[in-house]
Formats: structure tokens, C-alpha cells, sequence
């Protein structure tokens, strides 16, 4: 008996699971549909320099394409 219960819940995990991919490749497929659509222009359209009273990291430019960003672990070796 609890086989067959692990069973059954292992296949609603799984249902539950292929749901989750299914809307997240969904998810995606518009973003990447709507980014050619447009043929990328309002990706960084907020972050022009022309408005100044959008700071580089906001709501509206969520980063600042100019900025090297660096994740190693020895990038702050020998700052100062």
C-alpha cells in the first residue's frame, strides 16, 4: 500500500512539475517573441541618458549596462 501511494504521489508531483516548465517555456517564448518584435528598442529605452531623473538602477532600468559587474571570488583581492 504505501508504494502504491508513493506512486501516485510522485505522479502528482510530476504533473505538477511539467506544469511549472510548461509556463515558465511559455513565459520565455513571449518575452523572446516580444524582445524581436520590437527588435530589442525598449529593452534599455529607460535607461538613456536623456532622462536624468531615472537613476542607472531602478524599477524602470533595472541595471546599469555600463558597469562591469565581477562574481569572482578574488575580485576584491588587493583593493586599497
Amino acid at each position: 500500500l504505501p508504494s502504491l501511494l508513493q506512486q501516485w504521489a510522485l505522479l502528482a508531483l510530476s504533473a505538477c512539475s511539467s506544469v511549472c516548465c510548461l509556463c515558465c517555456l511559455l513565459g520565455l517564448l513571449v518575452a523572446i517573441g516580444l524582445t524581436l518584435g520590437n527588435h530589442g528598442r525598449v529593452l534599455l529605452a529607460p535607461c538613456s541618458i536623456a532622462n536624468i531623473a531615472l537613476a542607472p538602477v531602478s524599477p524602470e532600468c533595472p541595471f546599469d549596462p555600463t558597469r562591469v559587474y565581477v562574481s569572482s571570488p578574488w575580485a576584491g583581492v588587493g583593493d586599497g
